[in-house]
């Protein structure tokens, strides 16, 4: 099996700032469990590319997943202002959905 975190680092190791591959592995890694890693590559995309709506969205969830709930509704909030500038309108019901979950 070709480990999909290598070939991801190997796009960043290029390209820093590909905002796409450092999702690829904030995703892996967050299916691996590995929470503290991917939270800190979901730091390292939004700082790098505030736009990235997606990131905020799984960011939450994976926050949520560990039982961080205050951390994910702080991350949701900004995703949804995000949203909003971008006129997306799907990502913004998405995490209005979450939140309105974890902030009951």
């Amino acid at each position: 099996m070709v480990d999909k975190i290598a070939g991801l680092r190997e796009i960043l190791a290029v390209d820093p700032k590909n905002s796409f591959a450092r999702y690829g592995v904030a995703m892996e890694l967050a299916g691996r469990g590995e929470t503290a890693a991917a939270l800190e590559e979901f730091e390292t995309l939004l700082t790098n590319d505030a736009d990235y709506t997606a990131g905020y969205f799984m960011a939450a969830q994976t926050l949520a997943n560990a039982g961080r709930n205050a951390e994910a509704i702080e991350r949701l909030k900004a995703g949804i202002g995000c949203a909003t500038r971008a006129g997306n309108r799907h990502a913004m019901s998405e995490m209005q959905g979450m939140l309105d979950e974890l902030d009951r």
